[in-house]
């Protein structure tokens, strides 16, 4: 299997740009089986959702799903959302070449910047099964809580959306190494770069195998993509000596 980050800057509420800017990166890289996009990929982050965000079958995954067809591959991505009743969530979308939409809702709201009392959080840990793989999703702030995302062989891979600043990259780099090792399995981390009105990204984007090693990633402060395959046969083996 193989899977490709993909780093960017966002476009200030401006969900067409963003998103013709999101094909024209990935579609550069090597074919993949996943691609994966930063936390509110398509609109930046923000705390005035109103006007902002989009409904489930909004432009976003309308546009996932566009792509997923065209590339056999499957799109993931943190999207800014709200629902029928008026609440928002932090969601990230899995959108399969099928069409098949699937989601989960960011459960650990960063509550220092004021994130719980704009959007409604999660209640349930989600695993996706695509290919042979089972997949735990993460969104940003998820990361700090080990017990959160612990493995109880219950997936091999961590697909990580985040917008996480210049100023906590030493945590960053040390948390989803962390996760990885831990959970022995790989973690895929897409982070943005540039700036919005909360700060500095320097991205860090990366793909880390479960011996906390970093086999791909993308350069600081640039937009791009890095593409790993990934080994399976290395990941069994670790699980096995370490009856996991």
């Amino acid at each position: 299997m193989k899977i490709t980050v993909v780093q960017q800057n966002i476009i200030w509420n401006n969900v067409r740009a963003n998103l013709r800017h999101m094909e024209k990166l990935f579609s550069n890289a090597p074919k993949s089986d996943i691609y994966l996009f930063p936390e509110m990929c398509s609109t930046s982050f923000s705390l005035k959702p109103k006007g902002m965000a989009e409904k489930e079958n909004g432009e976003t995954v309308a546009r996932m799903q566009q792509w997923a067809a065209k590339y056999d591959a499957a799109f993931a991505g943190s999207v800014m959302t709200v629902d029928d009743e008026g609440r928002y969530y932090n969601r990230m979308y899995f959108v399969r070449p099928d069409g098949e939409v699937q989601y989960y809702d960011k459960c650990n709201l960063f509550v220092y910047s004021g994130e719980d009392k704009v959007y409604t959080a999660g209640k349930d840990k989600v695993i996706w099964e695509f290919r042979g793989a089972r997949i735990r999703p993460a969104i940003c702030y998820d990361i700090r809580f080990p017990v959160f995302l612990y493995n109880r062989n219950e997936y091999d891979i961590m697909l990580v959306s985040a917008a996480f600043p210049t100023s906590r990259m030493l945590a960053w780099d040390t948390l989803i190494r962390a996760r990885a090792i831990e959970n022995m399995c790989y973690v895929a981390a897409s982070n943005r770069v540039g700036v919005d009105d909360f700060g500095d990204y320097c991205g860090h984007s990366v793909i880390i195998n479960p011996y906390g090693e970093k086999v791909g990633g993308c350069r600081s402060h640039s937009q791009g993509t890095t593409t790993v395959e990934l080994d399976w046969e290395l990941m069994t083996n670790l699980r096995n000596r370490s009856l996991f």
